[in-house]
């Protein structure tokens, strides 16, 4: 938990740098994970405490300039990795990335359903729903659950919907039981 709060406010002073110079940091954070997902050498480098800190860095500062990173995103990974804090970088970037959802007006959610897929006329019915409910545009993922009878669970944030069969005989049998 400690560490969730450590990211959120790296999070917020990288975006709050980047918006005085005019970056995209959250696009500079996706293209630098994206690489560092791709290659399982550059992971161990960064992440493991085996390499020492002035090989982490001619590492990244090779990584940095090929991708042609900003200095406020090159600078802020250098103090990470000096710091011995790079451990909390895919925090940040997951910080940055919901940050920079929020202030676009996009939240992220999931759709839980036993079907392989949902059909549109559905998943827009349920995006309308929640567009009007939260006032924002929800960018929703369809996951298959199997362990679900039929119907929908959405997630969205803190808010659940649960339309699913088991939840409506779960809700049938307290109040018949209840009573």
């Amino acid at each position: 938990m400690k560490e969730q709060a450590v990211a959120k406010v790296y999070a917020k002073a990288l975006l709050e740098l980047g918006d005085e110079a005019k970056i995209s940091i959250a696009d500079e954070l996706t293209k630098l994970t994206e690489v560092i997902n791709t290659s399982n050498e550059l992971e161990n480098v960064l992440f493991l405490e085996v390499f020492t800190t002035d090989e982490k860095q001619a590492v990244f500062a090779d990584i940095a300039k090929k991708l042609n990173l900003s200095p406020i995103t090159t600078e802020t990974i250098k103090f990470l990795v000096d710091e011995k804090r790079v451990g909390i970088l895919p925090l940040i970037v997951k910080e940055v990335i919901v940050i920079d959802d929020e202030r676009r007006g996009f939240i992220k959610g999931t759709i839980e359903g036993n079907a392989e897929a949902i059909d549109d006329a559905t998943k827009n019915k349920i995006v309308s729903f929640l567009k009007a409910k939260l006032g924002r545009e929800p960018k929703l993922e369809f996951k298959k659950n199997v362990n679900m009878t039929a119907g929908f669970k959405v997630t969205v944030e803190d808010l659940q919907l649960d339309a699913s069969l088991d939840n409506q005989l779960e809700q049938f049998k307290n109040s018949v039981l209840s009573e």
